[in-house]
């Protein structure tokens, strides 16, 4: 049990560690992902694809809690410092939906 004389901690700030890209669902989804998992999501909420090129749905509370989208003139700047960064992120992946 504490007491009043004991230090505590004190709060700290933190970040999310990763970026991730992401887009907000206009309908229901369905898919599978390579280790074959299932994953669905309804409108609103989002597809997240991480830097190693896995996606997953977030629901739409939890996601915007989490994630704060990045200004245009950051992500612009942070492509531009590493080209090969650049062109990888503007792969395409398709998730096929399943009905």
């Amino acid at each position: 049990m504490k007491t009043t004389n004991q230090k505590t901690n004190e709060w700290k700030t933190y970040r999310t560690r990763f970026l991730v890209r992401a887009k907000q669902l206009s309908e229901p989804l369905i898919f599978i992902d390579i280790l074959g998992r299932e994953h669905r999501g309804e409108p609103g909420d989002y597809l997240v694809e991480s830097s190693d090129g896995t996606a997953r749905v977030a629901p739409k509370a939890i996601f915007e809690d989490i994630y704060v989208v990045m200004s245009s003139t950051h992500q612009h700047r942070e492509s531009t410092v590493n080209p090969e960064i650049a062109a990888s992120r503007k792969r395409t992946h398709t998730y096929a939906a399943t009905a």
